[in-house]
Protein backbone atom coordinates (compact mmCIF):
# COMPACT_ATOMS: atom_id res chain seq x y z
CA UNK A 1 0.00 0.00 0.00
CA UNK A 2 1.62 3.28 -1.11
CA UNK A 3 0.07 5.26 1.78
CA UNK A 4 1.54 2.85 4.33
CA UNK A 5 5.01 2.95 2.82
CA UNK A 6 4.95 6.74 2.54
CA UNK A 7 3.98 7.19 6.22
CA UNK A 8 6.54 4.64 7.47
CA UNK A 9 9.27 6.37 5.46
CA UNK A 10 8.36 9.72 7.01
CA UNK A 11 8.49 8.18 10.49
CA UNK A 12 11.86 6.54 9.87
CA UNK A 13 13.41 9.82 8.71
CA UNK A 14 11.95 12.05 11.46
CA UNK A 15 14.88 13.91 13.03
CA UNK A 16 13.36 14.92 16.36
CA UNK A 17 10.29 14.50 18.53
CA UNK A 18 8.44 17.64 17.29
CA UNK A 19 8.74 16.34 13.70
CA UNK A 20 7.51 12.93 14.82
CA UNK A 21 4.54 14.51 16.58
CA UNK A 22 3.68 16.44 13.41
CA UNK A 23 3.61 13.15 11.46
CA UNK A 24 1.35 11.58 14.09
CA UNK A 25 -1.11 14.45 13.86
CA UNK A 26 -1.01 14.40 10.03
CA UNK A 27 -1.87 10.68 9.95
CA UNK A 28 -3.76 9.71 13.09
CA UNK A 29 -5.11 13.10 14.13
CA UNK A 30 -8.74 14.12 13.75
CA UNK A 31 -8.10 15.35 10.23
CA UNK A 32 -5.20 13.03 9.46
CA UNK A 33 -4.90 10.95 6.28
CA UNK A 34 -5.81 7.66 7.96
CA UNK A 35 -8.66 9.26 9.90
CA UNK A 36 -10.08 10.73 6.67
CA UNK A 37 -10.08 7.26 5.05
CA UNK A 38 -11.85 5.84 8.10
CA UNK A 39 -14.61 8.39 7.55
CA UNK A 40 -15.18 7.08 4.00
CA UNK A 41 -16.10 3.60 5.23
CA UNK A 42 -19.71 4.63 5.67
CA UNK A 43 -20.23 4.99 1.91
CA UNK A 44 -19.03 1.43 1.13
CA UNK A 45 -20.97 -1.79 0.87
CA UNK A 46 -20.80 -4.14 3.87
CA UNK A 47 -18.22 -6.43 2.26
CA UNK A 48 -16.06 -3.54 1.11
CA UNK A 49 -16.37 -1.86 4.50
CA UNK A 50 -15.27 -5.03 6.29
CA UNK A 51 -12.23 -5.48 4.11
CA UNK A 52 -11.20 -1.80 4.01
CA UNK A 53 -11.83 -1.32 7.73
CA UNK A 54 -9.61 -4.26 8.66
CA UNK A 55 -6.82 -2.95 6.41
CA UNK A 56 -7.06 0.55 7.88
CA UNK A 57 -6.96 -0.79 11.44
CA UNK A 58 -3.84 -2.81 10.60
CA UNK A 59 -2.29 0.32 9.08
CA UNK A 60 -3.22 2.37 12.13
CA UNK A 61 -1.55 -0.17 14.44
CA UNK A 62 1.60 -0.27 12.29
CA UNK A 63 1.87 3.53 12.28
CA UNK A 64 1.32 3.73 16.05
CA UNK A 65 3.99 1.09 16.70
CA UNK A 66 6.42 2.75 14.29
CA UNK A 67 5.96 6.13 15.93
CA UNK A 68 6.54 4.62 19.36
CA UNK A 69 9.69 2.83 18.24
CA UNK A 70 11.07 5.92 16.51
CA UNK A 71 10.31 8.05 19.58
CA UNK A 72 12.29 5.67 21.78
CA UNK A 73 15.26 5.85 19.38
CA UNK A 74 15.15 9.65 19.32
CA UNK A 75 14.94 9.88 23.12
CA UNK A 76 17.88 7.54 23.55
CA UNK A 77 19.93 9.57 21.05
CA UNK A 78 19.03 12.80 22.87
CA UNK A 79 20.09 11.27 26.19
CA UNK A 80 23.41 10.17 24.72
CA UNK A 81 23.96 13.68 23.40
CA UNK A 82 23.23 15.23 26.80
CA UNK A 83 25.52 12.79 28.59
CA UNK A 84 28.31 13.65 26.17
CA UNK A 85 27.84 17.40 26.58
CA UNK A 86 27.21 17.47 30.34
CA UNK A 87 30.00 15.18 31.47
CA UNK A 88 32.19 16.37 34.32
CA UNK A 89 35.95 16.28 34.12
CA UNK A 90 36.88 15.17 37.64
CA UNK A 91 40.52 15.99 36.99
CA UNK A 92 39.76 19.73 36.96
CA UNK A 93 40.44 21.68 40.18
CA UNK A 94 37.36 22.20 42.40
CA UNK A 95 35.72 25.59 42.25
CA UNK A 96 35.36 27.37 45.57
CA UNK A 97 31.75 27.29 46.72
CA UNK A 98 30.18 30.66 47.59
CA UNK A 99 30.30 31.21 51.35
CA UNK A 100 27.05 32.34 52.92
CA UNK A 101 26.66 33.69 56.43
CA UNK A 102 23.89 34.01 59.00
CA UNK A 103 22.75 37.59 59.55
CA UNK A 104 23.68 38.96 63.01
CA UNK A 105 20.02 39.67 63.80
CA UNK A 106 19.07 36.09 62.92
CA UNK A 107 21.86 34.87 65.19
CA UNK A 108 20.75 37.11 68.05
CA UNK A 109 17.14 36.01 67.49
CA UNK A 110 18.13 32.39 68.03
CA UNK A 111 20.22 33.30 71.06
CA UNK A 112 17.27 35.08 72.69
CA UNK A 113 14.95 32.14 71.96
CA UNK A 114 17.48 29.75 73.50
CA UNK A 115 17.79 31.83 76.68
CA UNK A 116 14.09 32.35 77.28
CA UNK A 117 13.35 28.76 76.30
CA UNK A 118 15.65 27.67 79.11
CA UNK A 119 13.68 29.97 81.44
CA UNK A 120 10.43 28.25 80.50
CA UNK A 121 9.08 30.67 77.88
CA UNK A 122 7.31 29.55 74.69
CA UNK A 123 7.55 31.46 71.40
CA UNK A 124 4.32 33.08 70.14
CA UNK A 125 3.70 34.74 66.77
CA UNK A 126 1.09 36.99 65.21
CA UNK A 127 0.26 38.76 61.92
CA UNK A 128 2.23 41.74 60.64
CA UNK A 129 -0.99 43.47 59.57
CA UNK A 130 -3.16 44.25 62.58
CA UNK A 131 -6.48 45.90 63.36
CA UNK A 132 -6.92 48.90 65.64
CA UNK A 133 -8.17 46.80 68.57
CA UNK A 134 -5.17 44.49 68.87
CA UNK A 135 -2.54 47.12 68.04
CA UNK A 136 -3.89 50.04 70.08
CA UNK A 137 -7.21 49.79 71.92
CA UNK A 138 -6.59 46.52 73.77
CA UNK A 139 -3.21 47.90 74.89
CA UNK A 140 -4.90 50.79 76.69
CA UNK A 141 -3.93 53.42 74.10
CA UNK A 142 -6.54 56.22 73.97
CA UNK A 143 -7.69 57.67 70.60
CA UNK A 144 -5.46 60.75 71.02
CA UNK A 145 -2.29 58.74 71.77
CA UNK A 146 0.69 59.96 69.64
CA UNK A 147 1.43 56.42 68.42
CA UNK A 148 -1.85 56.49 66.50
CA UNK A 149 -0.78 59.49 64.42
CA UNK A 150 0.06 59.00 60.74
CA UNK A 151 3.54 60.49 61.13
CA UNK A 152 4.42 57.54 63.36
CA UNK A 153 2.36 54.66 61.95
CA UNK A 154 1.82 53.00 58.56
CA UNK A 155 -1.91 52.77 57.86
CA UNK A 156 -3.70 50.96 55.04
CA UNK A 157 -6.55 52.48 53.04
CA UNK A 158 -9.84 53.00 54.84
CA UNK A 159 -12.42 50.21 54.63
CA UNK A 160 -16.12 50.64 53.89
CA UNK A 161 -16.92 50.70 57.62
CA UNK A 162 -14.33 53.44 58.25
CA UNK A 163 -11.77 51.19 59.96
CA UNK A 164 -8.14 51.00 58.84
CA UNK A 165 -5.66 48.17 59.17
CA UNK A 166 -2.14 48.99 60.27
CA UNK A 167 1.36 47.55 60.01
CA UNK A 168 1.90 46.55 63.62
CA UNK A 169 3.97 49.08 65.52
CA UNK A 170 5.11 46.54 68.13
CA UNK A 171 4.73 42.84 68.86
CA UNK A 172 2.41 43.61 71.78
CA UNK A 173 -0.70 42.51 69.78
CA UNK A 174 0.69 38.98 70.11
CA UNK A 175 0.26 39.32 73.88
CA UNK A 176 -3.44 40.16 73.45
CA UNK A 177 -3.99 37.32 70.99
CA UNK A 178 -2.26 34.89 73.36
CA UNK A 179 -4.40 35.93 76.32
CA UNK A 180 -7.58 35.64 74.26
CA UNK A 181 -6.62 32.16 73.05
CA UNK A 182 -5.01 30.69 76.18
CA UNK A 183 -5.69 30.11 79.84
CA UNK A 184 -3.15 31.21 82.49
CA UNK A 185 -0.48 30.52 83.46
CA UNK A 186 1.00 32.22 80.37
CA UNK A 187 4.74 32.59 79.76
CA UNK A 188 5.63 33.64 76.21
CA UNK A 189 8.06 35.71 74.19
CA UNK A 190 6.99 37.32 70.93
CA UNK A 191 9.87 38.09 68.55
CA UNK A 192 9.07 39.58 65.16
CA UNK A 193 9.18 42.43 62.69
CA UNK A 194 7.53 45.73 63.49
CA UNK A 195 7.02 48.92 61.50
CA UNK A 196 7.15 52.62 62.31
CA UNK A 197 7.61 55.72 60.19
CA UNK A 198 11.12 56.56 61.35
CA UNK A 199 14.59 56.40 59.80
CA UNK A 200 18.02 57.50 61.03
CA UNK A 201 21.26 55.98 62.32
CA UNK A 202 19.47 54.11 65.13
CA UNK A 203 15.95 53.75 63.64
CA UNK A 204 14.57 52.11 60.51
CA UNK A 205 10.99 51.91 59.15
CA UNK A 206 11.10 48.16 59.72
CA UNK A 207 12.86 46.71 62.75
CA UNK A 208 12.86 43.60 64.90
CA UNK A 209 11.47 43.53 68.39
CA UNK A 210 11.04 40.96 71.11
CA UNK A 211 8.52 41.16 73.92
CA UNK A 212 7.76 38.91 76.85
CA UNK A 213 4.59 38.27 78.82
CA UNK A 214 3.92 36.38 82.04
CA UNK A 215 0.38 36.08 83.42
CA UNK A 216 -0.66 34.06 86.47
CA UNK A 217 -2.00 34.61 89.99
CA UNK A 218 1.25 35.11 91.91
CA UNK A 219 3.81 36.83 89.63
CA UNK A 220 5.28 40.07 91.00
CA UNK A 221 7.94 42.68 90.22
CA UNK A 222 10.71 40.62 91.83
CA UNK A 223 10.19 37.89 89.24
CA UNK A 224 10.45 40.47 86.45
CA UNK A 225 13.75 41.83 87.77
CA UNK A 226 15.24 38.35 88.14
CA UNK A 227 14.19 37.31 84.62
CA UNK A 228 15.72 40.43 83.05
CA UNK A 229 18.94 40.09 85.04
CA UNK A 230 19.38 36.45 84.05
CA UNK A 231 18.64 37.27 80.42
CA UNK A 232 21.20 40.08 80.25
CA UNK A 233 23.92 37.95 81.86
CA UNK A 234 23.25 35.11 79.43
CA UNK A 235 22.85 37.22 76.28
CA UNK A 236 25.90 39.44 76.82
CA UNK A 237 27.82 36.45 78.21
CA UNK A 238 29.06 38.14 81.37
CA UNK A 239 29.28 36.80 84.92
CA UNK A 240 27.44 39.73 86.43
CA UNK A 241 25.59 42.86 85.34
CA UNK A 242 24.22 45.74 87.33
CA UNK A 243 20.74 46.91 86.41
CA UNK A 244 18.94 50.15 87.15
CA UNK A 245 15.15 50.30 87.10
CA UNK A 246 13.75 53.79 86.53
CA UNK A 247 10.10 54.76 86.85
CA UNK A 248 8.50 55.52 83.49
CA UNK A 249 5.11 55.44 81.79
CA UNK A 250 3.67 53.08 79.19
CA UNK A 251 -0.09 52.82 78.64
CA UNK A 252 -0.02 49.00 78.79
CA UNK A 253 1.90 48.60 82.09
CA UNK A 254 1.45 50.01 85.62
CA UNK A 255 3.88 50.52 87.22
CA UNK A 256 6.23 50.97 84.25
CA UNK A 257 10.02 50.79 84.17
CA UNK A 258 12.91 51.82 81.96
CA UNK A 259 15.77 49.36 82.43
CA UNK A 260 19.45 50.34 82.22
CA UNK A 261 22.54 48.15 82.47
CA UNK A 262 26.01 49.19 83.53
CA UNK A 263 28.68 49.50 80.87
CA UNK A 264 32.08 50.96 80.04
CA UNK A 265 32.99 53.13 77.02
CA UNK A 266 36.76 52.80 77.35
CA UNK A 267 38.63 52.79 74.05
CA UNK A 268 35.54 53.84 72.14
CA UNK A 269 33.93 50.44 72.64
CA UNK A 270 30.99 49.58 74.83
CA UNK A 271 31.54 46.74 77.29
CA UNK A 272 28.50 45.43 79.11
CA UNK A 273 28.83 44.54 82.80
CA UNK A 274 31.84 46.80 83.34
CA UNK A 275 32.32 50.43 84.31
CA UNK A 276 30.05 53.01 85.89
CA UNK A 277 28.12 54.25 82.85
CA UNK A 278 24.51 53.31 82.19
CA UNK A 279 22.80 52.27 78.98
CA UNK A 280 19.05 51.91 78.45
CA UNK A 281 18.15 48.62 76.77
CA UNK A 282 14.44 47.92 77.35
CA UNK A 283 11.12 48.87 78.88
CA UNK A 284 9.04 46.74 81.23
CA UNK A 285 6.38 46.79 83.91
CA UNK A 286 3.42 45.05 85.49
CA UNK A 287 0.62 44.46 82.96
CA UNK A 288 -2.09 47.10 83.27
CA UNK A 289 -5.44 45.75 84.53
CA UNK A 290 -7.18 47.22 81.46
CA UNK A 291 -4.90 45.15 79.20
CA UNK A 292 -5.59 41.98 81.19
CA UNK A 293 -9.32 42.67 80.88
CA UNK A 294 -9.00 43.30 77.12
CA UNK A 295 -7.29 39.89 76.91
CA UNK A 296 -10.41 38.25 78.28
CA UNK A 297 -9.03 37.65 81.80
CA UNK A 298 -10.12 38.84 85.22
CA UNK A 299 -7.67 41.51 86.53
CA UNK A 300 -8.92 40.84 90.07
CA UNK A 301 -7.63 37.28 89.80
CA UNK A 302 -4.66 37.47 87.42
CA UNK A 303 -1.62 39.70 87.20
CA UNK A 304 1.70 39.58 85.45
CA UNK A 305 4.53 41.47 83.84
CA UNK A 306 5.64 42.36 80.32
CA UNK A 307 8.85 43.63 78.77
CA UNK A 308 10.03 44.64 75.34
CA UNK A 309 13.31 45.45 73.63
CA UNK A 310 14.67 46.13 70.16
CA UNK A 311 16.34 42.98 68.87
CA UNK A 312 18.40 45.04 66.42
CA UNK A 313 19.57 47.32 69.23
CA UNK A 314 20.83 44.57 71.51
CA UNK A 315 22.51 42.94 68.49
CA UNK A 316 24.37 46.19 67.84
CA UNK A 317 25.46 46.36 71.48
CA UNK A 318 26.66 42.78 71.67
CA UNK A 319 28.55 42.67 68.37
CA UNK A 320 29.78 46.27 68.14
CA UNK A 321 27.80 47.26 65.05
CA UNK A 322 27.68 51.09 64.75
CA UNK A 323 24.87 51.71 62.24
CA UNK A 324 21.44 50.08 62.26
CA UNK A 325 20.76 50.89 58.60
CA UNK A 326 23.50 48.49 57.47
CA UNK A 327 21.32 45.61 58.77
CA UNK A 328 18.99 46.07 55.80
CA UNK A 329 21.38 47.02 52.97
CA UNK A 330 22.30 43.45 51.91
CA UNK A 331 25.98 44.40 51.49
CA UNK A 332 27.88 41.11 51.08
CA UNK A 333 31.08 42.59 52.47
CA UNK A 334 29.25 43.67 55.62
CA UNK A 335 27.53 40.28 55.93
CA UNK A 336 30.82 38.42 55.58
CA UNK A 337 32.38 40.61 58.25
CA UNK A 338 29.58 40.50 60.83
CA UNK A 339 27.82 37.27 59.80
CA UNK A 340 28.04 33.86 61.42
CA UNK A 341 28.77 30.44 59.97
CA UNK A 342 25.64 28.51 59.07
CA UNK A 343 26.47 25.64 61.40
CA UNK A 344 27.27 27.90 64.34
CA UNK A 345 23.91 27.27 66.02
CA UNK A 346 23.68 29.04 69.40
CA UNK A 347 23.07 26.83 72.43
CA UNK A 348 23.41 27.47 76.13
CA UNK A 349 25.55 24.39 76.55
CA UNK A 350 27.86 25.03 73.60
CA UNK A 351 27.96 28.83 73.82
CA UNK A 352 25.73 31.43 72.26
CA UNK A 353 28.20 33.20 70.01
Amino acid sequence: MSLEQDILNQIATASDEPSLEAIRVATLGKKGSISEQMKSLGAMSPDERKQAGAALNVLKDKVTDAIGARKAVLQEALLEQRLALEKIDVTLPMRAEPRGTVHPVSQAWEEVVQIFGDLGFAVAEGPHIEDDFHNFTALNMPPEHPARQEQDTFYFNEKADGSRMVLRTHTSPVQIRTMLASEPPIRIIAPGRTFRSDSDMTHTPMFNQIEGLVIDEVTHMGHLKWILTEFCKSFFEVDDVKMRFRASHFPFTEPSLEVDINCSWEGGQVKIGQGNSWLEILGAGMVHPHVIKAGGLDPEKFQGFAFGMGLDRITMLKYGIPDLRAFFEADLRWLRHYGFKALNVPTLAGGLS
